[in-house]
């Protein structure tokens, strides 16, 4: 009990961090996390102008196109 003490707290939630989640404080925190990083919630601004060679890799695709 004393090492979850020793752990910051939830980066999701502020809860007492789990070591088996670690960072988070439970599987829930974790998802919620990832599902930030999937959305693009988590972004560095720049002040770029993305090129032609950068929109090739940044292109979203539709989940009902059908590939091939």
């Amino acid at each position: 009990m004393a090492e979850q003490s020793t752990l910051p707290p939830c980066p999701v939630c502020g809860q007492p961090a789990q070591q088996q989640y670690r960072p988070f404080c439970s599987r829930r925190c974790a998802d919620v996390d990832l599902g930030r990083w999937f959305s693009g919630q988590y972004r560095v601004p720049s002040t770029e102008i993305p090129s032609g060679e950068d929109e090739k890799y940044t292109r979203r695709v539709d989940p009902d196109d059908e590939v091939g």
